[in-house]
């Protein structure tokens, strides 16, 4: 137990809170916002750390990310102030970004956390997407919620 206890110990004092956008890591900046060959034009937020790494297992984004550190919550009384909003608002001051990703949970808190930013950003002149909902690659229709499958009708494209 000994090794995993300093380990542990040695963890909490080297990693670090990219002062830039959330992300954890062993420098400020991390190694994302100092990486020059990422799209600066680009920022996904994200909820936390951990879909920010998941979306970067994918290697299908290669802009920055924001991490808010939550989602709006009533019940839980989290309040936009809770969250690294105006952070965000602050990276777009420079005219830098076109383009703000909302890669945000499917869930009643994510999707209210969206269109609360969305509003936010209304007037930066920055252009706020959303990723796509619907079905998973190799999703089979029989074994999907109804929420997937309504999301994937709604969401649905012309084909070629």
């Amino acid at each position: 137990m000994l090794p995993l206890i300093e380990a542990m110990s040695a963890a909490v004092h080297q990693v670090e809170s990219c002062s830039i956008c959330g992300n954890l890591g062993g420098s400020d900046p991390c190694e994302i916002c100092r990486d020059p060959r990422r799209d600066r034009s680009l920022i996904c937020v994200v909820e936390d750390v951990a879909d920010l790494w998941a979306l970067e297992r994918s290697h299908a984004f290669r802009g920055l990310y924001h991490v808010l550190g939550g989602t709006l919550s009533a019940l839980e009384g989290i309040r936009p102030a809770d969250l690294r909003i105006d952070a965000l608002l602050t990276r777009l001051s420079d005219g830098e970004v076109k383009e703000v990703i909302l890669a945000l949970n499917a869930t009643v808190e994510g999707q209210t956390t969206a269109h609360y930013v969305t509003e936010r950003l209304e007037d930066t002149g920055v252009s706020v997407t959303k990723l796509a909902h619907g079905l998973p690659v190799g999703g089979e229709l029989d074994y999907l919620d109804d929420g997937t499958l309504t999301a994937a009708l709604q969401a649905r494209r012309k084909t070629g």
